[in-house]
């Protein structure tokens, strides 16, 4: 038996697809931020749900959070706007897991509506079946991770999620502006990036994306999804670099009598 672990914040496109593919699983947690959108109403329709709400405290411990709300052991981790495919449903109730084996599955990420095979999103494979005693997340704001703990193995579930996490370009550049802000907030005073070199970066991902990795197959999509991938790049070391340097030229306080 497992259970499921789903973070939601105004996620009401793709919510009721989500948790429709996930009925045949009796327990279905959904860890909800301060949602102001339908997200909620629309969970609550499905028996096997169960609503908890929590402050944001980074994705890592939000999900960690969500698989100790959870009755089972073995956690299957889902975004809001990920669906569960019929083959893949079927490969994980046949499954007979093993503690020691953390589960990775493969992903066809969907720019509105469009399967998108370049620009680093294909092949994509993310590890999102565990058992809780065994790891955990860590504690990451954004870009979180499952940990491989010394005699644990990786092993790869033959069949895909569906995963739709743009429909726009101003969805794009909303969710690029959270996560580089994420990004910034976590290395603060930890890492350090020179402009020029992030300008480098940020060249260099753009080529790759567009040009190795076949964004200009794509039209319009590949060109936008090169862009924000370029974006993040700047953006994430930007940041990042006007938080250590206004905490380095802050002035030290003297206390008065």
């Amino acid at each position: 038996m497992l259970s499921v672990t789903i973070l939601t914040k105004n996620s009401e496109k793709y919510i009721k697809q989500c948790l429709s593919a996930l009925q045949k699983f009796s327990e279905v947690i959904v860890l909800d931020n301060d949602s102001t959108d339908n997200t909620l109403e629309i969970a609550q329709k499905f028996s096997n749900v169960k609503i908890f709400q929590n402050k944001f405290i980074g994705f890592g411990p939000l999900k960690n959070l969500a698989a100790e709300k959870t009755v089972h052991d073995w956690i299957l981790n889902i975004d809001s706007d990920e669906i569960m495919t019929g083959p893949l449903l079927d490969e994980i109730f046949k499954l007979k897991p093993e503690e020691r084996i953390v589960y990775r599955l493969g992903r066809y990420n969907y720019y509105n509506k469009k399967w998108i095979k370049a620009c680093g999103w294909h092949p994509d494979r993310v590890i999102r079946l565990y058992n809780k005693k065994m790891t955990s997340y860590n504690d990451y704001l954004v870009h979180e991770s499952i940990g491989i703990k010394t005699g644990m193995e990786i092993k790869d579930l033959c069949h895909p999620l569906e995963h739709h996490p743009f429909q726009s370009v101003e969805e794009m550049t909303h969710k690029m502006h959270h996560y580089t802000n994420l990004f910034a907030q976590q290395y603060k005073n930890k890492k350090n990036v020179p402009l020029w070199l992030a300008s480098i970066k940020t060249i260099y991902t753009f080529i790759k994306n567009y040009f190795f990795q076949k964004g200009f197959l794509y039209g319009y999509e590949g060109l936008a999804i090169s862009f924000y991938n370029a974006s993040g790049v700047f953006f994430k070391y930007l940041k990042l670099y006007e938080l250590n340097r206004s905490n380095n030229s802050s002035p030290s306080r003297e206390s008065s009598n």
